[in-house]
């Protein structure tokens, strides 16, 4: 009798235990316990843009005492590769996620298991729809950054009437459709206008983005401009124009404001492009994260973290400030 007492106790004993690992593993996530361990979430760790992002949270949250974890999709829409990050950094009982979405609905789930757990999780870069699924957003007013490339690509253009190509993104992306839609705004251009010669998704990638415009060159001619969705997509473009022999014809700036990227104006291969502040979104993110972790206080709403054009051929309308200024400011390798 005392030894089936004893298994009983025993396994009671088992049953708590395992309770309690249950308990650390999910209500460990809780607010308040002071603990801030944060996970970051990119769609890659090749993208400067991204990288940058990453080392300046990683940077905020060293100063600021708290763990921190970064993973990454293995490329520009891997929406699988997300939601395993996610899942991972649930098993490390983290307080709160940091995620650049590839897709505005794609990782969805993911982040809604993510909150039922008690984690906080926090959007930068890219919106999710809806903007609810997470508990804020800390990015770029993509629609104010494309209308701003827009206006200063019509502007250059003066009276020419525009001949336009457009690279875009990731479709699905609310950052891609943000500029993309800003950017016609910012030319007076309707969707579907007959100044819009063509159109292909090239993922934000350099060499996607060659391939697509010296496929879109061979079917069209007369282009004076282009739409570019990131600094990369620019690069591959600029080098498709160049063999294609109509690199001083075209009009081109783009978006991001990294180091190189402000180079390409400074050298010609640009006439513009429109900074963003991704240490900023970090940086305001791992604030946010500590508060939560300090006294369950959780961030709310779209926070922008403003844009900038960048030119040393400033136009009239747009407000612009010099390549000096942008050095100064850029992000990435200098």
């Amino acid at each position: 009798m005392p030894r089936r007492v004893a298994a009983a106790a025993l396994g009671l004993l088992v049953l708590l235990a395992t309770g309690c690992t249950a308990q650390r593993h999910w209500g460990g996530n809780a607010a308040g316990d002071g603990e801030a361990r944060i996970g970051l979430v990119t769609k890659t760790d090749t993208n400067p843009y991204f990288v940058a992002l990453r080392d300046a949270a990683e940077r905020a949250a060293q100063q600021r005492g708290a763990e921190f974890s970064a993973l990454a999709g293995q490329f520009d829409g891997d929406n699988d590769g997300q939601v395993r990050a996610i899942e991972n950094l649930l098993q490390r009982n983290v307080s709160t996620i940091l995620i650049t979405p590839n897709s505005s609905t794609g990782v969805l789930d993911a982040i809604d298991r993510a909150r039922q757990a008690g984690v906080l999780v926090i959007a930068l870069d890219t919106a999710t729809e809806p903007a609810e699924a997470v508990d804020a957003t800390f990015a770029t007013d993509n629609r104010e950054a494309g209308r701003k490339q827009g206006a200063y690509v019509r502007a250059a253009l003066g009276e020419r009437r525009p001949q336009l190509l457009m690279l875009d993104g990731t479709a699905g992306s609310t950052v891609d459709t943000y500029r993309h839609d800003g950017f016609l705004d910012g030319m007076r251009l309707a969707p579907g206008a007959p100044e819009i010669r063509g159109a292909q998704n090239v993922n934000g990638d350099q060499n996607l983005a060659q391939q697509g415009l010296e496929n879109l060159l061979a079917r069209t001619g007369g282009i004076n401009a282009i739409y570019t969705m990131n600094e990369p997509t620019a690069q591959g473009a600029h080098t498709a124009l160049r063999a294609h022999g109509t690199a001083e014809e075209v009009t081109m700036a783009s978006i991001d404001g990294g180091c190189e990227g402000v180079r390409e104006v400074a050298e010609g291969r640009l006439a513009a492009t429109v900074m963003q502040f991704p240490a900023k979104m970090a940086e305001l993110a791992v604030d946010a994260a500590v508060q939560h972790a300090e006294n369950g206080q959780r961030p709310t709403g779209f926070t922008d973290t403003g844009s900038v054009v960048i030119t040393d051929d400033p136009v009239p309308g747009v407000p612009s400030n010099p390549v000096s200024w942008g050095r100064q400011h850029c992000w990435g390798d200098r």
